[in-house]
């Protein structure tokens, strides 16, 4: 259904993943249990941070945030995701789909600001471990996560807001399960190259910034790493830090091809499996990296599982 130029939009249709009936029931099942052990498994991380005195220290506060964040991240699309496979006419409100496209990138955003700060962490803990409980204070642990999340909340308000008041006209159908800016920008009625730039600008530094905070803090890790004597030193460093490597290879490598490469070269099909990848799949597997990697972590959740 097209929509002419100066009429107000009250809703979009979310495409989704188009396919028979019974294709939809399969994928509404599929991605329940996925979501259902996305919350089980940052859920217990949080429980196990709580209930376990030994793992009341920076590095596992920051991780419980993290999960906390996960939790909130996957709940900003699965829901409606689920509901539109059982609705037939795949509507998703205009406020709905603004609130949807605001939570999920704020929330993303957020996840940028917390890996950058749990790798200044762990640079804290081996580069200065003299100075470190004396630096990373619950104090300065409760100042980096209130701004990780003032940050993320506050990153793209701005551009929303005025994609928000645009004028839409045209087709009202999103070849996405999620409302992205992409996907919306390409239904206004007049291209906005000024908004566009600044939304590019601001991922890319977004992303960016932090990876190459990132970057820096694990190149002064390895340096540090390198010159522990034992081998057992070594070991127990690089066990520390590679779980957290492993998560931001995994959500930077999948929003990077996203975001970064020019998005006109993605068919609308790849743009839905890499999201899915950065947005679902990520968050599932983030607990399973952090527990099979510490012994902490794994000696806490056998504890949660036994009570």
């Amino acid at each position: 259904m097209d929509v002419k130029e100066g009429t107000t939009i009250s809703s979009f249709i979310l495409l989704g993943f188009p396919c028979s009936r019974e294709g939809q029931l399969l994928l509404f099942g599929l991605f329940s249990i996925l979501y259902l052990l996305t919350l089980m498994g940052n859920g217990s991380i949080i429980c196990a941070v709580h209930w376990d005195q030994r793992l009341h220290t920076p590095m596992y506060i920051l991780l419980a945030n993290f999960s906390f964040l996960e939790i909130w991240y996957v709940t900003s699309t699965v829901p409606n995701m689920l509901a539109n496979f059982l609705s037939d006419t795949k509507v998703i409100s205009f406020s709905g789909c603004f609130l949807q496209f605001y939570f999920f990138f704020s929330l993303g955003s957020t996840e940028c600001f917390f890996l950058a700060i749990m790798a200044f962490d762990r640079y804290l803990a081996i580069c200065r471990p003299l100075h470190y409980p004396t630096i990373m204070t619950g104090r300065l642990c409760t100042s980096l996560v209130v701004s990780c999340w003032v940050l993320g909340f506050f990153w793209f308000l701005i551009p929303i807001i005025i994609i928000s008041q645009m004028s839409f006209c045209g087709s009202r159908i999103i070849d996405h399960f999620l409302c992205d800016p992409g996907p919306l920008l390409a239904l206004t009625c007049t291209r906005a190259p000024v908004i566009e730039l600044t939304s590019s600008t601001l991922s890319s530094l977004l992303l960016f910034i932090p990876f190459l905070f990132i970057m820096v803090s694990y190149t002064l890790v390895l340096k540090a790493v390198l010159k522990v004597p034992s081998a057992a030193g070594r070991r127990k460093a690089f066990s520390t830090c590679g779980s957290h490597l492993a998560v931001v290879s995994l959500f930077y490598g999948s929003v990077m091809v996203m975001y970064v490469s020019p998005t006109s070269e993605h068919e609308a099909g790849m743009q839905k499996m890499v999201t899915l990848f950065y947005s679902i799949v990520t968050p599932l597997i983030n607990p399973v990296i952090y527990s099979l990697r510490n012994k902490d972590m794994k000696h806490a959740m056998k504890k949660l599982l036994r009570t």
